[in-house]
Parts: structure tokens; sequence; C-alpha cells
């Protein structure tokens, strides 16, 4: 069996890391992955925007490194997250979480 998500998108701000009530740095980003067809209706290439779990050396890393417009690839794996909802109700969403990135192109600009 297998649990593996490839990405290679750029990021939409820069990333900004937190540390949880247990001490272990964490930091979610978001990445524009452009697909690799065209809309039908407008003949543009749509765009998905995807958060990022990013934990402990990754994080920081990224964190160090990356700033928004950065190209990076990341390894990861899909995990099912529950959220509660008025008192009561659920719903799961999927949640990536990085298992390895890779800095690709770094933009270097300060914006």
């Amino acid at each position: 069996m297998l649990n593996q998500v490839i990405l290679v998108g750029r990021l939409v701000k820069d990333p900004e890391i937190r540390e949880t009530s247990d001490g272990k740095s964490v930091s979610n980003i978001t990445l524009a992955v452009s697909r690799n067809y065209k809309n039908a209706e407008t003949g543009e290439y749509d765009t998905d925007f995807l958060t990022c779990t990013l934990w402990e050396g990754i994080a920081e890393s990224t964190s160090e490194y990356c700033k928004k417009g950065s190209t990076v690839g990341i390894k990861a794996r899909l995990a099912m997250k529950k959220y509660k909802y008025d008192d009561e109700k659920y719903f799961t969403y999927p949640e990536i979480i990085a298992e390895k990135v890779t800095f690709i192109n770094l933009n270097k600009n300060d914006n």
C-alpha cells in the first residue's frame, strides 16, 4: 500500500513558523499548483491552492530559505483530519503532511 503525494508549486506567501503547546515547530504553507491543461471555458490554465503542513526541521528550513514566489517540490502523505463544529457535528478532510521539501527556485526578493 502507498500513501504518497508529489507536488510542485509556488509559495503564495512567506512561510511562518510557530510552536505547538508541546514545543514542536510547525508551519502551514499554501502552494499554487498550475494544472497541465487549459480550462475549456476560459482557455487559461487553472491553478489549485493547496495547504500543506510542515513539521520541525522541514518547517524550520523552509521558513528560513523560502519566500513568497519560491518554487518548491513536496513529497507528502495524506492524513484524514476531523473537524468539529456546532458542538456536535464533524466533518473530515484530507491534510497534506510534508515529508520532504526540495527547494527548486528560491525567490530572494524582499517583497
